[in-house]
């Protein structure tokens, strides 16, 4: 029989680095790092136009609210962004919430979404995803009205948690969350 050759910890890190540090795509490698809290609140917004605002206040979009099915999109486009996203990390989501803000001045609507978990890694790309999946389904729900729609500005605009603690978009942050962060 073959004398079987002890590998320490090292020679083994060693070895799976040379095997797959030639693949030019790499998931982070967080598993030596300590799971903490994590919250990220993302915004987008989508210029509908002023007869499908009206259509919507007065609840009578002809394919149902896109407002209530946004939010329910939102949901699962936070839980599913690991499948969606192929280096992202599969995270187990602990609270996310979804506010669709109607801007009768520009005729648009925003979309904010907060997502938090206690994770190795941030829920940024969670509450992107969250943002624009309720995006694209009021886009879904309102083009049969106007299909000239525009979706804009998605972005980060807080993240806290993990060694950066709180991060604010350096664009600024909408006015009512000044009082808050």
């Amino acid at each position: 029989m073959t004398e079987l050759k002890i590998i320490n910890h090292q020679d083994l890190r060693d070895w799976a680095n040379e095997l797959f540090k030639k693949n030019s795509f790499n998931m982070v490698d967080v598993s030596s790092k300590k799971q903490t809290f994590r919250r990220a609140l993302a915004s987008g917004s989508i210029r509908v136009g002023r007869e499908v605002l009206d259509l919507i206040k007065t609840n009578q979009m002809p394919k149902g609210d896109p407002l209530a099915l946004a939010e329910v999109s939102a949901v699962l486009g936070v839980k599913k962004t690991s499948e969606l996203i192929p280096l992202c990390h599969p995270l187990p989501i602990d609270h996310t919430a979804t506010k669709i803000v109607i801007n009768e001045k520009e005729d648009l609507l925003e979309v904010f979404c907060v997502v938090s978990a206690v994770a190795k890694t941030g829920v940024e790309m969670e509450a992107i995803m969250g943002v624009n999946a309720a995006l694209i389904t009021i886009y879904d729900l309102c083009k049969i009205v106007n299909p000239y729609l525009e979706i804009n500005n998605v972005k980060l605009l807080i993240k806290e948690g993990g060694k950066t603690g709180i991060w604010k978009n350096p664009d600024g942050l909408p006015s009512f969350l000044n009082d808050i962060f």
